[in-house]
């Protein structure tokens, strides 16, 4: 909702230098965030190169918010491609799996433990969105 009726230069317009942030930033972080804990993680898919990511750039998400509309077009279709996905894949769960536990890097989380983790980065950058969207046109509220 924060992102209708915006062209690729809003959405791609940073909040305050020297920030990166701005609101396509956040589609492909929050792409990348779907991809990184649905598939990556929690299903091991860790051979697919990661979403808006580079070795040279870890804020690649952010850095390449471009105002362009292919990449605009480009980072919505890779959002609503990886929720598809994760909801699919979650779909197919019973209860007793929330809980089972998986490998994370030098640690072990729960699927539990993961879908909290991924509500709290929503909300935290739900309330980014607000901001974002405020400083481009002055539109509050839902």
């Amino acid at each position: 909702m924060k992102c209708g009726g915006l062209d690729a230069e809003q959405l791609a317009r940073r909040s305050v230098p020297p920030s990166t942030l701005s609101l396509l930033g956040l589609i492909r972080h929050l792409a990348q965030v779907e991809n990184h804990w649905f598939q990556r993680v929690l299903q091991g898919k860790t051979d697919r190169p990661r979403l808006f990511k580079r070795d040279d750039d870890e804020d690649a998400d952010f850095n390449g918010a471009v105002a362009d509309p292919a990449v605009v077009e480009e980072a919505f279709a890779a959002w609503k491609a990886e929720i598809a996905a994760a909801d699919k894949w979650l779909d197919a769960l019973d209860e007793d799996d929330l809980g089972r536990d998986v490998p994370f890097d030098d640690d072990i989380v729960s699927v539990r433990d993961v879908l909290v983790h991924v509500i709290e980065e929503y909300a935290r950058h739900a309330g980014h969105a607000d901001l974002l969207r405020e400083c481009i046109d002055g539109r509050t509220g839902q």
